[in-house]
């Protein structure tokens, strides 16, 4: 089961590309941005098709919406485009992000970006270990020093080096699979709960996730953007399984990501004083999601607490999103896809707000402006 959270991240994913405004190199010039996708389920484009892992989307209704493949699925974990998807083509990528393990990320493609996300990973390699696998984020930046180099071997140090500095985004959408999947599984994490104080893991996701950004600093990546966790108590499959009402939300969840994103806020603060020449982009997801969650009707929604896809309980949040699965008619109309995951329609609400958005959801700049960023 794929309880990777929603939106938690949302994040963000995002992930985007970068339109660096000069198509005059001839090696690689035509090549207006790339997007290095790092993240869990939210952007995960379809990675763990190539895994042993019991966390997969690569099967009927999840795709129906997804134009490219004409409804077919293809490992996203939504009914059409990720976030990251949406916030690509707004920023005039050609091509989206191809993902890392698909045989086709080689030559020329993985000059337009690549995606490294996975169902079911997080900051901590334990992380998803009931999904058997699923890669985490040492292993995704493990895979992203490869591409470095294929990078390198394409354009030249010199050229490669200016491509990843200056028209590539680095976009990462991690941590709700900590929680989810980690410190609030006790039994299946091996007793961390048991042996860490919430504010003691909280303060190891962080220094796991501080060296983990700072390695791909070293590996010339510059513009960043860090999504928060979102609001997992809000999500179908925590709902369902603790009986709430409509309107109310699983309090220790939230609570815990609360704790993880200011801790997060202080660590980009602190990147962006540290790391010179880098750009860290931080988008709350937190609010963004309970906004929409809080106020769905305002943004021609009909539910906020059912999953379109999926069945079991109220709101339909036990068993995730496959064929034997009850499917809403008006996918447009609720906010979340499946027990975990975000529809397309409020994707595309999201990357709105991070494409031009107010700075209360994304600072300390937009990610049109990071995009046009010239270090």
């Amino acid at each position: 089961m794929d309880c990777h959270h929603p939106i938690a991240a949302l994040i963000l994913f995002i992930v985007f590309t970068v339109a660096a405004a000069d198509g005059n190199h001839n090696d690689g010039g035509s090549i207006l941005g790339a997007s290095y996708i790092f993240g869990d389920s939210l952007v995960d484009a379809g990675n763990n098709n190539f895994l042993p892992t019991l966390s997969r989307a690569n099967i009927k209704p999840n795709g129906i919406d997804f134009k490219p493949s004409g409804g077919k699925p293809t490992g996203r974990y939504t009914n059409g485009r990720t976030i990251g998807d949406i916030v690509g083509e707004e920023l005039g990528q050609r091509y989206y992000a191809v993902p890392f393990l698909d045989p086709n990320s080689t030559g020329e493609a993985i000059l337009h970006g690549v995606n490294y996300a996975s169902g079911g990973g997080g900051i901590m390699n334990a992380t998803g270990r009931i999904f058997v696998n699923r890669l985490s984020m040492d292993i995704q930046i493990d895979y992203f020093n490869i591409t470095r180099k294929q990078i390198d071997k394409l354009l030249g140090a010199s050229k490669a080096k200016e491509h990843i500095m200056k028209k590539s985004i680095f976009s990462v959408s991690i941590g709700s699979n900590d929680f989810l999947n980690n410190y609030l599984l006790p039994v299946l994490s091996i007793g961390a709960r048991v042996s860490q104080s919430p504010d003691g893991f909280v303060d190891d996701l962080i220094s796991h996730l501080r060296s983990q950004l700072t390695r791909l600093y070293q590996l010339d990546a510059r513009k960043f953007i860090i999504g928060n966790v979102g609001p997992i108590g809000c999500i179908p499959y925590q709902k369902t399984i603790n009986q709430l009402n409509e309107d109310e939300c699983v309090a220790l969840p939230n609570q815990l990501a609360l704790r993880y994103n200011s801790k997060l806020k202080d660590l980009i603060a602190q990147m962006n004083d540290n790391l010179p020449g880098a750009t860290f982009v931080h988008a709350n997801v937190y609010d963004l999601v309970m906004e929409l969650i809080t106020n769905y009707a305002k943004y021609g929604f009909k539910t906020a607490s059912k999953a379109c896809c999926g069945n079991g309980g109220q709101y339909a949040g036990i068993i995730p999103c496959g064929p034997t699965s009850t499917l809403c008619t008006d996918r447009d109309k609720h906010v979340f896809w499946d027990p975990y995951h975000p529809s397309e329609a409020a994707n595309v609400l999201i990357a709105k707000q991070l494409l031009d958005g107010d700075p209360k959801y994304i600072s300390p700049m937009n990610l049109r402006q990071l995009r046009d960023l010239d270090h």
